[in-house]
Order: C-alpha cells, then sequence, then structure tokens
C-alpha cells in the first residue's frame, strides 16, 4: 500500500511538483506509469510528476480548437530559444539561421554524428552517461569510446586527453559526445571546463557534438554555459529542447544549433528530417520557452527543495546510500556499492521494496552498483520511495 498523502489537488500551490494526486498520475497511460505493475512507486524514467505549464496547455488546446495540426514551418521555436538563452544564459550567440529542427535531441544527435563522421569512426563519452548514446551510436555503425568521469564525477581532462589523441591517431573523423548537464550525474560543466573541451578538440581535431537537453534545469548556486559560447567551440554542434525542462518527451520537437564554423555543415542536413518534429510539438515548446518561465522557476524551486530532502531521507533512513545533490537535471546518482547488493542495486530494490529505479550498469562503465533516482516527484512520493528502498536493505 503507498503511504503516500491522498490529498485532492491544491490548485494554489506554486510547486509544480505538488499539484498531483497518486491516484491522478496512476491514471497516466505512458511509459513511466504502465512499465511496472501498480504496486511498483516509479521514479526511475526522465518523466516529471507535473502538469503542463499554463501557457503550453493553453497553446495546445487553441491549435487543437483550430485543427492546427499540419507540418511544421517557420522559426517561431529558434526565436525563442534564442529569447530564452539570452533572458536565462546571458548568450546572444544563438543564431536562428544557424538552426534546423529536429524529431527529438537523441534522433538530431544521429543526424549531426551523420555529418560529421563516417562509419567506423569512433564517438567518444564520459561514462557514466545516458544509455541511449550506446544504443543509438551503436547502431549507427560508430563504435562507442568511453573517457570516464573522475573521482569527482567532472570531466577527467588527462584521460580525456589521451583518448583524443588515441582517436585521432587511429580515425579520420573522431566525435566527442558531450552531455551537458551531465545525466546521470547531474554536473554543470563550468565555462573553464567547456573552454579546455573546445582547446583539447581543437587541438586533436575532435568534432564535438552536445546534448543540452537539460539546460534549463539547473540549481540555485550554478549557471549554466552554453558550449557554443565558449572560445573555440565554434565548429560544435548543440542539440536542446524544452522537452525536459516543461515535461514535453511526448509532443516531439528539438533544435539542432550549430557553431558559426559548423554552418555548413548544418546546410547539408537531410530536408526530410525537418518533416519529423510534430507541428504542436514546436507550438508547445515554443510556448514554454516564451511564457513558461514563472512555471520553470516555481519547478526550480521545489527540485532544489527535493534535493535537499532526499539528502536528508537517506541520511536518517539508508546512511550508507552515497549521495551528493547535483548541481542540474531532475535525477539523483546514488552509489549503493555498501548496501551489499551486488552490481544491480536497482534489480532488488525494485524486488523487494516495489521502487522503480533505474540500473546503473546501463550507464556504462562506472556504474556498476549505483542507481539513478528521479526527484521530479512530490516530496511525499520522495519519501515514501526512501522508506521503500530502507525496508528492501533491511
Amino acid at each position: 500500500m503507498d503511504n503516500v498523502s491522498r490529498d485532492p489537488v491544491v490548485p494554489n500551490s506554486t510547486n509544480p511538483l505538488c499539484q498531483l494526486t497518486l491516484e491522478q498520475l496512476r491514471r497516466r497511460t505512458s511509459l513511466k506509469w504502465r512499465t511496472h505493475p501498480h504496486d511498483v512507486l516509479p521514479l526511475w524514467v526522465a518523466e516529471m510528476d507535473v502538469p503542463l505549464a499554463e501557457p503550453v496547455a493553453e497553446a495546445i488546446t487553441e491549435a487543437v480548437a483550430l485543427g492546427d495540426t499540419g507540418y511544421p514551418a517557420g522559426t517561431a521555436y529558434a526565436e525563442a530559444l534564442a529569447e530564452f538563452a539570452h533572458k536565462r544564459w546571458d548568450w546572444d550567440g544563438l543564431a536562428v539561421e544557424r538552426t534546423a529542427i529536429v524529431p527529438d535531441v537523441m534522433l538530431g544527435i544521429v543526424e549531426m554524428l551523420k555529418l560529421v563522421s563516417a562509419p567506423g569512426d569512433p564517438v567518444i563519452v564520459n561514462s557514466p552517461v545516458y544509455p541511449p548514446f550506446y544504443q543509438f551510436v551503436g547502431n549507427l555503425d560508430r563504435p562507442v569510446v568511453e573517457a570516464p568521469l573522475g573521482a569527482e564525477l567532472r570531466i577527467d581532462f588527462a584521460v580525456l586527453e589521451d583518448v583524443f589523441r588515441r582517436a585521432a591517431r587511429d580515425a579520420n573523423n573522431p566525435v566527442y559526445l558531450l552531455c551537458s548537464p551531465h545525466n546521470p550525474t547531474g554536473t554543470v560543466h563550468t565555462a573553464a571546463e567547456l573552454t579546455q573541451v573546445a582547446r583539447l578538440a581543437r587541438e586533436h581535431g575532435v568534432r564535438v557534438v552536445v546534448d543540452e537537453i537539460h539546460a534549463p534545469i539547473v540549481a540555485a548556486c550554478v549557471s549554466f554555459v552554453p558550449f557554443l559560447g565558449v572560445p573555440g567551440a565554434e565548429n560544435g554542434l548543440s542539440l536542446m529542447s524544452a522537452s525536459k525542462a516543461w515535461n514535453l518527451a511526448g509532443i516531439k520537437a528539438a533544435l539542432a544549433v550549430a557553431g558559426p564554423e559548423a554552418a555548413a555543415d548544418l546546410a547539408r542536413l537531410p530536408e526530410e528530417v525537418s518533416h519529423g518534429p510534430s507541428h504542436l510539438g514546436i507550438i508547445a515548446h515554443t510556448a514554454a520557452l516564451r511564457d513558461g518561465g514563472d512555471w520553470l522557476d516555481a519547478l526550480l524551486s521545489g527540485l532544489d527543495d527535493n534535493r535537499r530532502l532526499l539528502a536528508s531521507l537517506l541520511a536518517e533512513h539508508v546512511p550508507a546510500v552515497g549521495y551528493t545533490p547535483a548541481q542540474g537535471t531532475f535525477l539523483a546518482w546514488l552509489d549503493c556499492r555498501e548496501l551489499g547488493l551486488g552490481d544491480d542495486p536497482a534489480e532488488v530494490l525494485l524486488r523487494r521494496g516495489r521502487v522503480a529505479l533505474n540500473s546503473g550498469s546501463t550507464f556504462g562503465t562506472g556504474g556498476e552498483g549505483f542507481v539513478r533516482l528521479n526527484l521530479a516527484a512530490s516530496p511525499d512520493v520522495l519519501t515514501e520511495a526512501v522508506r521503500r528502498m530502507a525496508s528492501a536493505v533491511d
């Protein structure tokens, strides 16, 4: 039985994470709520337990009322992202003419890799990292080469340079697929770190493609820095989207953004790629970026609270779990190696505790013994999840 509050929705709550009850959430038919049996509390896949931001809901509703469900057109999405980047990141380098709509971030990454590399060329990643990097890149006939993160879960530049050097020696078109902010660790790369990435990539002839899907989601104490905004990154390619920050994965759209020296590469993107994004998705993402700032601020405040709450709950109930609140994303990377549950503690926690988390081993080297927990839930749900983890360990 769920030990979670069953109070009705609190319409005047400013925290989007506190506006839906567990009963309402269980009526959802998305992956998060339909993969496991009803008695499992799902804190795994990156879906948030929030209602749509009101400006987004209004934009979609108006489009449906008009029957505006045709093919996407125009640059409204790119213009909205450029405005958002100026306001939030003090970055004016996002040129609308150097953007292209793509179906979503991962498919956009695939298309960028096709533009700047060939089958057999290595794609370098910082493990542990988002599992689809391995799946999509492997299916593209590019070998994945790991440059594991350092002990503090930040880029290890000695390791990265060594991997760059070897990749440049053995291949014509090596690519570095950077995750920024990093999933699953939540690390937000600094301007100095990103500048070092750009310098090393230039020095060794490595092209950089960066996944910045979590860019709007950072803690109050840090700032996101767009990779294309640092010196030396002019030949980089970025993928951005409102998907994660406003919970829009089900209405797909994303943008590929090119640095000035990569404009010719992006211009070679096949025209049919632009047919993949959803027109409703573009309408929703544009509304989120333009008018969803207040909603996002409330979400970010709620996530900051949840990070503190999770740290307190784990310290009290499962102190053997290692956790450092992340700087970005709505994900928590938990070190469960001291629990004695083997390489896949997520399997044990699901079986014994009926709480679903992501298995760290799917994130590549460095993930064994870890789990990824989705923080984008109500405080009551987080509390129940940790209670279940503790009962599973006991």
